[in-house]
């Protein structure tokens, strides 16, 4: 059985979906709003020293443990470079969707959207209480034939897999979209937006796989990391369904156009499996310290 992925989080194309919208315009609304312009300046702050200070103090340092999290189903899927547009549009990603609620709802959704940014940058401290404790890291090919990955290659130590950051993130933008449309009565309205939104979660999701920045480890261990950090809004059953919808084809116009991806059905079905087996059994742990089970399962990786 052969399955033809396409890219699953084809945004659609019109314009009330939130793919259209502008970053910029995010930039622009929320440092001209002191309301919102403290908490961008402090998320900011955050996730430059969680995040990159952080890897880099590490890398320099060396005295942080670091674990290899690959797994063998790593080798089921293809290094395609093709795919670094989509993998590289997390953070746009979570900005455009900030630019919809503050153009379509206004001062509105100014609560809101700073609830939201201040939690982004709690989400990075929130990773980083792991990275405190034990690094990790996959192999990746060192590929320059495009300028993206020249960069890629010399700003990120690729020391922070487990768990994935990139999937955190964009698990928390979608379901905190659809929860701000709830609390704005808005989520009937706008069910279109919520479900573009989730496909472009599960594309940047695939993307990390295709462009080899995370192993099929570092995805269980995020939506673990998510079900902890808000059971509410991402419990168990949401995290099977997405799972569920990782690699389907969907047959819309994709803003990337990235050429269609081939896996074998059974390759499939063996990486969700894993995913969703390594994901319960980090729940079934029922570790009051939510980072212990993460802990356990590095300390039972090779180290680099």
């Amino acid at each position: 059985m052969q399955a033809y992925i396409c890219y699953t989080g084809c945004w659609m194309k019109s314009s009330a979906g939130v793919y259209d919208e502008s970053p910029a315009y995010t930039w622009i609304k929320t440092f001209s709003a002191p309301f919102l312009r403290r908490a961008a300046i402090r998320c900011i702050a955050t996730i430059i020293y969680k995040f990159f200070l952080g890897q880099y103090h590490a890398a320099l340092l060396g005295r942080i443990p670091v674990s290899r999290v690959d797994h063998q189903l790593d080798e089921k899927i293809p290094f395609k470079p093709a795919w670094i547009k989509i993998y590289l549009d997390f953070v746009p990603y979570w900005i455009r969707m900030l630019s919809f609620l503050l153009r379509k709802f206004g001062r509105r959704s100014y609560s809101q959207v700073r609830e939201f940014i201040v939690s982004m940058g709690e989400l990075y401290s929130y990773a980083a209480e792991t990275y405190r404790k034990n690094l990790s890291t996959t192999k990746r090919p060192f590929y320059l034939a495009r300028p993206h990955f020249f960069f890629i290659h010399l700003l990120d130590p690729h020391l922070m897999c487990v768990p994935s950051l990139h999937v955190m993130v964009v698990i928390w933008t979608y379901i905190r979209f659809a929860d701000i449309l709830r609390i704005l009565g808005a989520a009937e309205q706008y069910s279109a937006q919520i479900d573009e939104m989730k496909q472009g979660a599960l594309a940047i999701t695939e993307a990390i796989l295709f462009v080899k920045q995370h192993s099929v480890n570092c995805i269980p261990a995020a939506l673990y990391a998510m079900t902890r950090f808000n059971p509410r809004l991402f419990p168990p059953e949401e995290a099977d369904s997405f799972i569920d919808r990782l690699f389907d084809s969907a047959p819309k116009a994709c803003p990337y156009s990235p050429p269609k991806t081939k896996l074998r059905g059974e390759d499939i079905a063996a990486i969700k499996f894993h995913i969703r087996i390594l994901y319960r059994q980090f729940l079934a742990a029922r570790s009051s310290d939510w980072k212990e089970p993460i802990l356990q399962f590095l300390q039972g990786m090779p180290v680099k």
